[in-house]
């Protein structure tokens, strides 16, 4: 069973999170905007999202979407829904520690709007039962975020090979939301086919903040887009074949040549043929091959062999 990207609807239309798309970049202000509305403003002027004061946040998705990025919220209770269906939120995340709050759940489900979970503390059973409640009671898809409840989370705890595993086990697409001091274990878990990075952003670390010891500044962020953006070009696809920038090289491989003067109806031997570069001749792999064959006509010291210079 192949992973279903997660569709998000958009002002600007449709946007897909998952296999074959860009990794889904979310930077998380939480409550590095120090209750400065216009830092809140700041901070999605540099990249995307949005206790936060509810009476900004219809102000700040309006904002926000005017550059053209997508803000959503994690409400913590049934209210706090209410409020966001009211902004016309494109999709809910749900919290670690709200994991196990399945009436909440149940009513972030019946918004009908994706939903992007994060794991934490959660059990293999639990997890498996949020994803259940949320899906019965109508999210059209959920996603699941690999993540350590520990704030800073320390990187030798991270045990990022889970992502792969969730994807594996559950079926749907996977991410990281990122603790951890600086950008290493983001850019590692877009290498082990994480489809989603959730990292904090905040203007000044100096000002200090509940998140402040593990969001990145603006300069940080940014080398973070560009590094996962640069990991993502760099994973491909499988590729068995000589890709174009290689092809002018395969002439610097080894090839089979005459080493010395060849007379027609002598035989070649160890002695008159050798594998050296360039790649102009028979592969190396015909050595054997061509050991005791007759040249066909004198074949010159320096001559790249060909078959039809033998008989």
């Amino acid at each position: 069973m192949a992973i279903k990207p997660i569709k998000i609807k958009t002002k600007k239309g449709e946007r897909l999170i998952g296999p074959g798309q860009p990794v889904f970049i979310v930077a998380e202000l939480s409550g590095n905007h120090h209750l400065k509305y216009e830092t809140a403003k700041k901070l999605i002027d540099l990249y995307q999202q949005a206790y936060t004061p509810w009476d900004w946040q219809p102000k700040l998705k309006q904002y926000a979407e005017s550059k053209g990025l997508i803000l959503f919220s994690t409400p913590f209770d049934a209210t706090a829904v209410d409020f966001l269906e009211k902004m016309r939120v494109p999709l809910y995340k749900v919290a670690s520690f709200e994991v196990v709050d399945i009436p909440l759940l149940e009513k972030i489900g019946q918004t009908k709007k994706p939903v992007m979970m994060a794991r934490g503390m959660a059990s293999e059973q639990e997890i498996a039962l949020a994803i259940k409640t949320l899906k019965k009671f109508g999210a059209p898809q959920v996603s699941i975020l690999h993540c350590l409840s520990a704030y800073p989370a320390k990187v030798a705890e991270m045990d990022l090979r889970t992502i792969p595993a969730l994807a594996e086990k559950f079926k749907l697409v996977t991410g990281l939301s990122d603790h951890s001091l600086g950008q290493n274990a983001s850019i590692a878990a877009v290498s082990l086919g994480a489809m989603i990075i959730e990292k904090h952003l905040i203007l000044d670390r100096r000002e200090g903040g509940p998140d402040a010891a593990f969001s990145l500044e603006p300069e940080e962020f940014g080398d973070l887009v560009k590094s996962i953006r640069e990991v993502e070009a760099a994973l491909g696809k499988v590729n068995l074949k000589i890709s174009a920038s290689e092809k002018e090289n395969v002439q610097f491989r080894k090839s089979l040549f005459a080493v010395q003067d060849i007379r027609k109806g002598e035989k070649l031997t160890k002695n008159n043929i050798r594998s050296i570069r360039p790649g102009y001749g028979l592969a190396p792999k015909h050595y054997r091959s061509i050991l005791g064959r007759i040249a066909a006509r004198d074949i010159k010291k320096g001559t790249p062999l060909k078959w039809n210079l033998t008989g």
